[in-house]
């Protein structure tokens, strides 16, 4: 006679068992924090399986995240800890689990992104030496943040995947949604996200917070909006077919961007709008269908503007003059247009000329705003000012590098013959371009949430354009 019995039970016994257990102790939970407290680790166990089981599936989770939800309310940092910093380690142990896919190709561009990146972690030092261990562990953390779309970049380019294919559309959607949240924030000026800056309008009928979304400050959600005007502008001098988005559906996101950019009251967001376009007039000049382009755009932009002065006609008169007066203005009120960044500019000219050994390697990333060593704090709002007074001449060069090889390498992909790389390339060459000019206003390498997108789309370009490396 053979004995049937295992000499163990089959593993999925144990499995079984353990499942029901833990469901049976759920269950009978007194109450539903104590539900929720003992659910919570297989719904992180459930997101953890699913975000790894496909090597790029974290970085859409991670973009969602950082444009569509707030940060969460603890008194962390300046706004507090972000949910899509969960999905950013998950893209860490991404690239462990998959480094056999990595294929990186050591380019301009990408020496630039490591070499600026290494200098920002470097200053930390320098940080530390001059502002105390505290200042440098913020630094420390803030240059982490910028990292994070540096990983996102050579992971996107340089792990190979059969599906993943630029998910413009996709993009489009969720930046839609996230420039409907800011409209509706603006409109019924709802409570504020965990951490803001206090940015405000003020009117006969009462003060309002300029709209954020869910960002940190106006500018962010300026610059973001941006971004995809510059994409829907490309967008309108290709054929349908290689536009990624419908027609219709460009035309509501340019309703709802200029909408979001116009109540961000972002002045040099429209400039690097501004400059975008020209750019993209120069370097699509032989292919650009202006009887077609020109009028949809310009329908889009100013189906935008009437639905914001129909819905809060005071606000949006306001945000036109304030725009029309800094250009009207400007040699007569320049002080008051630039919102007093000529004295911070001055406050930090003159620290340098009394100290011009600091120009060498500065006095630590991101202390500017949060140290009073150079006597008081000052926020730069000034990426170039800014760089050399914190990391010195060496960080401001690594900064102009990575200008001129993102502008070559986008620039190169725009030429593509294929439509996939010549439209991403062309958007990035374009906007990049008014990047260069907004940083002369604005602090941008500090939207940590928002540079990872224009990353993403640097990726694709550089994946599509740049031929299959030999398995």
């Amino acid at each position: 006679m053979i004995d049937a019995r295992a000499a163990f039970p089959p593993r999925w016994i144990f499995i079984s068992l353990t499942i029901g257990a833990y469901a049976a102790l759920v269950a009978a939970a007194p109450s539903f924090a104590s539900t929720a407290l003992l659910a919570a680790p297989l719904v992180l166990a459930a997101l953890l399986w699913w975000t790894l089981a496909q090597p790029h599936r974290w970085v859409g989770a991670f973009i969602a995240a950082a444009i569509l939800l707030p940060p969460l309310p603890i008194p962390l940092g300046d706004s507090g800890p972000h949910p899509s910093l969960l999905f950013a380690a998950l893209g860490l142990l991404a690239g462990a689990l998959y480094l056999r896919q990595w294929r990186i190709t050591a380019g301009p561009l990408e020496r630039a992104l490591v070499c600026l990146f290494l200098i920002l972690m470097a200053s930390a030092g320098v940080a530390a030496l001059y502002s105390g261990a505290v200042l440098a562990t913020e630094s420390l953390a803030r240059v982490l943040l910028f990292g994070i779309g540096i990983y996102l970049f050579f992971f996107t380019a340089y792990v190979r995947s059969d599906r993943a294919p630029p998910l413009v559309q996709p993009l489009f959607w969720a930046a839609m949604a996230s420039a409907a949240i800011a409209c509706v924030d603006f409109y019924y000026q709802l409570p504020a996200p965990a951490g803001y800056s206090p940015q405000f309008v003020w009117l006969e009928t009462g003060m309002y917070r300029r709209a954020q979304g869910i960002f940190y400050e106006a500018s962010t959600l300026g610059n973001f909006c941006a971004f995809f005007l510059v994409m829907i502008a490309v967008a309108f001098t290709r054929a349908r077919r290689h536009s990624f988005v419908s027609r219709p559906v460009l035309l509501a996101g340019g309703v709802l961007f200029s909408a979001a950019l116009l109540f961000s009251y972002s002045r040099s967001s429209v400039v690097n709008l501004l400059v975008a376009l020209a750019a993209l007039v120069w370097i699509d000049r032989g292919r650009i269908h202006w009887r077609r382009a020109v009028p949809l755009l310009a329908i889009s932009v100013a189906a935008g503007a009437a639905a914001s002065y129909y819905f809060l006609p005071q606000l949006a008169e306001t945000a036109w003059i304030r725009l029309s007066g800094s250009v009207r203005y400007l040699s007569e009120y320049g002080e008051a247009i630039f919102s007093g960044r000529f004295e911070s500019w001055r406050v930090l000219l003159q620290f340098l000329t009394a100290h011009p050994w600091h120009a060498v390697f500065g006095i630590g990333y991101k202390t500017l705003p949060y140290s009073d060593y150079i006597g008081q704090s000052v926020i730069g709002d000034n990426m170039y000012l800014s760089m050399l007074i914190e990391t010195g001449v060496v960080g401001l060069a690594a900064l102009l590098w990575l200008h001129f090889t993102i502008l070559r390498t986008a620039r190169r992909a725009a030429r593509h013959t294929s439509p996939t790389p010549s439209f991403l390339g062309t958007w990035m060459f374009c906007f990049w371009s008014g990047q260069i000019v907004q940083m002369f206003s604005a602090d941008l390498l500090t939207y940590w949430r928002v540079l990872p997108v224009y990353f993403l789309v640097l990726a694709w370009a550089v994946r599509e354009s740049s031929p299959a490396p030999a398995q």
